[in-house]
């Protein structure tokens, strides 16, 4: 079994897995230049070249002006 880390649902495949995180709500790109949270599947078209959604932004490619919300979280005590 594999589980997605983000919503704990379960599949039979790696490749299911796969499939279910590019759609993934609880699976959220960052984008540091506007501050904007969204799902990885609206950030890409083809799987490689990411980008800001927001038509009013210029924030471009993993690790670069977006990052994964999950990766990023701060612990508060």
């Amino acid at each position: 079994m594999h589980t997605c880390r983000d919503c704990n649902q379960s599949f039979q495949t790696t490749l299911a897995l796969e499939i279910h995180r590019d759609s993934c709500e609880k699976g959220q790109l960052y984008c540091q230049v506007c501050g904007s949270r969204f799902r990885e599947a609206d950030a890409t078209e083809d799987g490689w070249h990411y980008a800001c959604p927001e038509a009013d932004c210029d924030g471009e490619g993993l690790q670069k002006d977006l990052y994964e919300v999950r990766t990023n979280r701060r612990a508060t005590h």
